[in-house]
């Protein structure tokens, strides 16, 4: 007589697992019965989680960091800076920036622009939609007509700021601009950086040639920053400008970009009794210490806190500061005093002007903000305890209520982080699986 077959990982015979599977698929319908209204709760909350997944995954991009691990592009990540573009490429979702390498930029620069047509020029070679380097062979019959920042911004007219993109034979894809009469200039060479479908930043290899985009472009018309500031309530402030010669710089500053900081007229006539003890020197430096050589919206700002160098910035002395937010509200901190930004003067690129409600003091000429503790408050005289008294304190003594709390946090009553509260409605969700 032969042994009854046996499955090859276990030891029990093939003719009993019938049994055992159909006992355990009793006790799965009946789990799952009981456990219908988690079911119903797993179902809605899933929504939920993807939604707080997407939204922990999410960050904006950064072309001058992008740019930054590349110093071939070092020139034409500088002038996305002075022209103010690349704070238009971080702001917007689907870009495509067609990159430049140094000597591309030689060639540009020695057409000495100004830097109002080099914006023109240099938005040309920002898309508007999202080319990966795999897009680039897979075009719709081979040729597409896409927008440019130049176009979008309305600063091209007609259609001159619009880009054609085509797969020519061999592997190539060539670029060309819309109002150079059909003329492909410059071929792709590589993908430099892609983050589907939010940034892609190819190299072309060479300039887009537009006569519209190259046309020239006027500046900042006869602004005067002091006018500007007198009639809106910062008079104080730009009379000291004026009287110590410190405004021509700020004007200097202009064309490349200038943000400034002009403390209330109220705010600077209470300060002028420290001003009156500065040298002639530190009081220059004091002033340019409130503006910085590159335009800073509010918006940039909010978005990017942190350390900030000012016109009075030099190889000697640091003079800076640290720009913070909390929601709606900007701070300048120094390590002497913090401001905040109460208000908005002017705000016309390349030029932005806010009020602040305190003079920024630099650590270089002032000493820094010392907190002040409470004072610890005076002992009791010592008092000896009778026997009285101990047995009325242990009566009045409050319950310890420590493992009432420890237990509440174990059943989640405690505060639970963004992370946490992800994971626990993951595994809740994933719990219909193995029901």
């Amino acid at each position: 007589m032969h042994d009854k077959p046996t499955h090859p990982l276990h030891s029990t015979p093939l003719h009993s697992t019938p049994l055992l599977v159909h006992k355990s698929t009793d006790t799965v319908t009946a789990a799952a019965m009981e456990n219908r209204p988690l079911l119903t709760t797993n179902l809605l909350l899933f929504p939920l989680l993807v939604l707080l997944l997407s939204s922990t995954t999410s960050h904006a991009h950064n072309i001058t960091r992008i740019l930054a691990k590349h110093p071939e592009f070092s020139t034409f990540n500088h002038y996305l800076t002075v022209t103010h573009l690349a704070a238009e490429i971080n702001r917007r979702q689907t870009i495509t920036v067609l990159a430049l390498d140094n000597s591309a930029m030689s060639s540009l620069l020695s057409k000495q622009l100004s830097v109002y047509t080099l914006r023109n020029v240099l938005s040309l070679h920002v898309l508007t939609d999202y080319f990966g380097s795999k897009k680039l062979h897979q075009i719709t019959n081979g040729t597409a007509l896409t927008s440019s920042m130049f176009q979008a911004t309305g600063s091209a007219p007609g259609s001159s700021g619009y880009v054609n993109v085509t797969d020519l034979k061999g592997g190539k894809v060539g670029f060309g601009a819309e109002d150079n009469d059909g003329k492909l200039d410059a071929t792709y060479v590589k993908s430099v950086a892609e983050f589907p479908y939010n940034i892609s930043v190819l190299q072309i290899s060479q300039v887009l040639n537009s006569d519209e985009a190259e046309a020239p472009t006027p500046g900042p018309s006869g602004l005067n920053l002091t006018a500007i500031m007198a009639k809106q309530g910062c008079k104080a402030f730009a009379d000291l400008l004026i009287a110590t010669g410190a405004h021509t710089t700020f004007e200097e500053n202009l064309d490349g970009g200038l943000t400034v900081f002009c403390p209330t007229d109220a705010v600077v006539n209470d300060f002028m009794p420290k001003y009156k003890n500065l040298t002639e020197a530190h009081k220059v430096s004091l002033l340019l210490y409130h503006g910085t050589p590159v335009y800073q919206s509010l918006q940039t700002l909010k978005s990017s806190n942190g350390v900030m160098n000012t016109l009075a910035t030099d190889g000697a002395s640091k003079y800076d500061f640290t720009v913070q937010n909390d929601g709606e509200i900007v701070t300048l901190k120094t390590k002497a005093t913090t401001a905040k930004i109460t208000g908005t003067l002017k705000d016309e690129e390349p030029l932005v002007i806010y009020k602040i409600n305190k003079v920024l003091l630099p650590i270089e000429l002032f000493k820094p903000e010392v907190e002040t503790e409470a004072p610890a408050p005076a002992p009791t005289p010592h008092k000896r305890k009778t026997k009285k008294d101990k047995d009325e304190a242990e009566a009045d003594a409050p319950v310890d209520d420590s493992e009432d709390q420890t237990a509440d946090n174990e059943n989640g009553v405690g505060r639970i982080s963004g992370g946490h509260l992800i994971w626990t409605v993951l595994s809740s969700c994933m719990g219909i699986f193995f029901i």
